[in-house]
Parts: C-alpha cells; structure tokens; sequence
C-alpha cells in the first residue's frame, strides 16, 4: 500500500520547483462547525492560490497520508463524525487502523517533510500548557525535527507564552517577528514578549531559512504574523477571558486532547464572538504570507 499519497497538482509543482504552502486539517474537522469548516477550508485554499503557490492541505483518509485534497474530501473531513485528531503519537495507530484523521501542526509537519514541502500555514502553534509546565504540545518537538518554515499567529493565547518561547529557545527553533518585535499572542497582536530576530519581507524570512539548511541545521523557522489590525482584541480583554476558560476547565475536569477546543469555544462565547472572528482572519492572513515566502523560496 502507497504510503504518501501527493495530490497529482502538488506532485507537479513539487517536481517543477514551483511554491507550495501545507494547510492543516485539524480546523476543519475540530475547529469549525458544519459549514463554515468547509468554507474555511476552501476560502484558505484559494487565499494561497492566489498569491501564486499551490495548496496542499494534509489528511489521512482510510489509514493513508494524502498531502494535497479533492474537494469531496475536504467536504468529507467537514461533515464525517469520527475523524481523529493526528499527531505524532497517533499516526501508526490510525495508518494500522485504516482510520480516516485531520492532521495538527506536529502531523501536518511531518507529512510536510515527508512530501517535501518546505512552507507550512496555520493559526497558531501548540505550545506549553500554563500550570506546571508538564503538558507541552507534540508541536513543539516537530518544530525543531521537520525542515519547513511555518506561518503562525504565535502560540495560541491559552498557553504559557514566556513558557513556550523558552522551550523553543533550548531547542534551537528560530522564531522570527513579521514585521514585528514582539511574539504574536493569537488574537491580540503583542504579548509583551519581544523577539530576537525580525524580518520584514518574504524574501527576508526565504534568506533565513536557505541560510538555516544550508548550514545543515535541523528543523524549521517559526515566522510568527501578527493578527490584522481591524481584526485583534486588546491583550487585556483577552486575558480576562482565557482566565475565566481555563478555571471552568479546571473545575469540570477538562484534560487532554479536550482541553484546547473547550477553552476556545468557550473564549468565544465570552467574548460574543470576537474571538472567532479574529482567529478566520489570522488564519487566512497568515495562508497569504505563507505563499508570498513560499514563492520566494522558490525563487532562490
């Protein structure tokens, strides 16, 4: 049995040399209901179309790695019941399972690295748990393993941001401001926490990253794209929420894999909305930073 599947569009252009941005699958089929998952799905797709890279978004149907989607299986990762949620840990079970699983920031960087891909979009990274510090995202690791420059918001906001970034640091991650000095912090566009490195143009992160591999250093760049400005909510307003999240999560026993679609289902509805709303538009915004880095990185 096959074990990658590549899209026949993504195959061509990764043969061609030509841009190619990866889109995970997890906010399709855990982030969003029915229909707005699809929309989303599709409104990301056409976002890196049109700055001229080609989409590959990253599932496993039926126990196999698809990198590149049709449009019945978008719609199928929208509407099915019992997709998984696939990080490292579960990959074998699922492939041995033949079971169908939307793939987070740690699987769709492996399957990434595996195809080839170079440039990765999403919203925001998994990170270190705030508490004790025991609970640290799968991402975390694939950052530092999978050879791909990813586009994010930052770490998502319900996280230990100075926590986060530390680890990041030890591990030898680049993690570079867009045209900014401070670390995103999702919805709100600063944190407090300020950079090491900036890059204000794609061609300047494609620089990065060429002089990362070039150099035989392991792992990817984190290239962290501040939330529109029409769209973010003041860091204040959203602290306040993600508190109230996160000690309702801890009075009803919320944990593991549970933890983050409660906190942000619940942020949203404390924040009337507000929240979703800014989390569509960082993740298209950061869908079209990623093609402009991905044309370039082609271009070199």
């Amino acid at each position: 049995m096959e074990k990658l599947i590549v899209h026949p569009a993504v195959r061509a252009a990764l043969d061609a040399r030509r841009p190619v941005v990866a889109l995970e699958s997890t906010v399709i089929s855990h982030g969003l209901p029915w229909p707005e998952n699809l929309a989303l799905a599709r409104r990301m797709e056409a976002v890196v179309a049109a700055g001229g890279a080609q989409p590959a978004t990253v599932a496993l149907l039926q126990g196999r790695v698809h990198v590149g989607l049709d449009e019945a299986q978008l719609e199928h990762l929208a509407t099915a019941k019992d997709i998984w949620k696939i990080s490292r840990r579960d990959l074998a079970v699922a492939v041995a399972q033949q079971r169908d699983g939307a793939t987070t920031v740690a699987g769709t960087l492996i399957a990434s690295a595996w195809a080839g891909v170079r440039v990765f979009a999403t919203g925001g990274i998994g990170g270190v748990h705030r508490g004790a510090g025991q609970d640290i995202s799968a991402d975390l690791p694939e950052l530092a393993r999978a050879p791909v420059v990813v586009v994010c918001a930052g770490a998502k906001a319900i996280l230990d941001l100075p926590a986060t970034l530390e680890w990041l640091e030890t591990h030898g991650v680049p993690v570079i401001g867009y045209q900014t000095d401070e670390f995103p912090a999702f919805y709100s566009r600063t944190s407090g926490l300020k950079l090491e490195a900036r890059a204000d143009s794609p061609a300047a992160v494609a620089a990065m990253a060429r002089a990362l591999w070039d150099y035989g250093l392991s792992g990817g760049l984190l290239v962290c794209v501040p939330c529109p400005a029409e769209h973010a909510r003041p860091a204040a307003e959203m602290e306040a929420a993600i508190a109230q999240a996160v000690a309702e999560a801890d009075r009803q026993g919320v944990r593991g894999k549970a933890v983050t679609p409660f906190l942000l289902a619940r942020i949203a509805e404390l924040t009337h909305g507000e929240s979703k709303t800014a989390n569509l538009a960082l993740l298209e915004n950061n869908a079209r930073v990623a093609a402009q880095i991905a044309v370039a990185l082609a271009a070199g």
